[in-house]
């Protein structure tokens, strides 16, 4: 990898698409948006099904970006907290049509799911109570669960490669599961942590592997030694802090206006706050979310987050927009003077907002300074054991589900410092249960895709059903 940031440069904020001054044909931004348009559509299986759609998307087939190129990009997203799919797809755009490509690629990244996700959850807040509706949801949490085990194995294998880091993870899922300490207070414990055991201990940690060279005999439409202009960084300077005006501004409206106790500015900074904190994807950001949204403010159920995650595991676009499930259901239940489903619309598009407004100020602000960021050893060190701390997030998540899908009532056990979850044993759902151990023999004995754990999962969940 070279040490110098690699960018293109570009012309001012509406000028025409990026072209080399060596004369290299330029790529106008009617056809790279058509291309952005088929992967957001065809973002199916997750961030490596979504980063896979991409790369032959781009480096393949279009060879509009070299691997190396790619990579670079990719290592700063993997380091940013959010949607790491959405934020690459935001990166490459930039870097072939400045601001204007960013926001095209990461818009058409969002929009498809967005649009199926809102339909979704409007047809489960008005007929989540249909016995259909119901057995076919319960054989998708049922298959949740599997998924959910599938990503701590993954993360595990790819990650916890010392006794530290094990460790790491071991306490992260103890201090959640068993002590009920909030999720940004391990984030943060767990980058302090890998800071002073690099500074103290460096063997603790994996030593950072060398990127590889890949070498590639054609030549690309950006060129890697192809530097980034000064307009160039000004303009995503300034785009960077419009994202923040956009984000903070209407978070502090709502306040203003509305006041704590308003559902919607609950969400806003509940959903602000995730945006901070989501290191590691979707998955680890949804214990946190599950934490606040059920346990804290009561807005849905245990078996609804399970079904929100199941109906965006079968939706295009980053997994992340179950937020978007639980801001309309929270906002449905909650409607206050508004019809409940014009509140849930409402909710939804909050939830949406303030969560994807950062990834794009990310972006923007951070790109050009890629290689800095990404060679910092203390930065390395903190990210790793966050990395690690991770997985014991993971697994909390995926305990967590498997309780609340197969026993319909669990209660929380308290003494002393302990404050856990625990089932009413005398509620368990043996149905769901058997979906259960079938979805999981499909994920990890017969290695099925995601989609059709999910599909046999919910086909299950009808013939439950029916005959009851």
């Amino acid at each position: 990898m070279t040490d110098h940031v690699d960018a293109v440069p570009t012309g001012p904020p509406g000028g025409p698409p990026v072209g080399s001054p060596a004369g290299r044909p330029a790529l106008p931004l009617r056809e790279a948006t058509r291309v952005w348009a088929e992967v957001g559509l065809n973002s199916f299986g997750g961030p490596a099904g979504q980063i896979a759609v991409m790369h032959r998307a781009v480096v393949d087939e279009r060879r509009w970006v070299s691997e190396r190129r790619f990579l670079h990009a990719l290592n700063y997203c993997m380091v940013l907290p959010g949607p790491e799919a959405q934020q690459l797809a935001t990166y490459l755009g930039w870097l072939l049509h400045g601001v204007r490509g960013g926001l095209v690629a990461g818009l058409l990244f969002i929009l498809p799911g967005f649009a199926v996700m809102m339909v979704l959850s409007g047809l489960y807040a008005v007929y989540g109570e249909v016995p259909w509706v119901s057995g076919l949801l319960g054989g998708l949490q049922a298959a949740v669960v599997a998924i959910v085990a599938h990503a701590v194995v993954r993360l595990s294998g790819r990650t916890l490669h010392t006794r530290w880091l094990r460790a790491v993870a071991l306490c992260a899922f103890l201090a959640l599961f068993v002590l009920a300490v909030p999720f940004p207070a391990v984030v943060i414990a767990a980058a302090c942590a890998g800071w002073l055991a690099g500074r103290a201990k460096p063997a603790w940690l994996p030593q950072k592997a060398a990127s590889r060279d890949v070498v590639d005999e054609q030549p690309h439409l950006i060129p890697d030694d192809e530097a980034v202009s000064s307009p160039h960084i000004r303009q995503a300077r300034w785009a960077a802090v419009a994202c923040l005006v956009l984000w903070v501004v209407p978070v502090a409206l709502l306040l203003a206006v509305a006041g704590r106790d308003s559902v919607f500015t609950q969400q806003a900074v509940l959903f602000s706050t995730s945006a901070l904190v989501t290191f590691g994807g979707a998955y680890a950001v949804l214990s946190y979310i599950s934490q606040q949204a059920v346990a804290t403010y009561g807005w849905i159920s245990g078996r609804d987050m399970a079904a929100g995650l199941g109906l965006a595991e079968t939706t295009p676009g980053p997994l992340i927009l179950v937020v978007q499930f639980v801001g309309f259901l929270a906002a449905y239940a909650n409607p206050g003077s508004l019809p409940p489903l014009l509140a849930g619309v409402l909710g939804a598009c909050l939830a949406v907002w303030v969560t994807f407004v950062p990834c794009f100020m990310f972006i923007f602000a951070g790109a050009p300074y890629v290689e800095r960021l990404r060679n910092n050893r203390p930065l390395h060190h903190a990210l790793t054991t966050v990395s690690a701390a991770v997985v014991g997030v993971v697994a909390n998540l995926g305990l967590w589900f498997a309780l609340t899908t197969a026993f319909e009532r669990t209660t929380v056990l308290q003494f002393g410092p302990v404050t856990m979850l625990w089932p009413v044993w005398s509620t368990v759902d043996p149905a769901l249960v058997a979906i259960m151990l079938v979805t999981l023999v499909l994920t990890f004995a017969l290695r099925q895709p995601t989609w059709r754990v999910l599909l046999v999962g919910a086909l299950l969940g009808l013939l439950t059903q029916a005959f009851g």
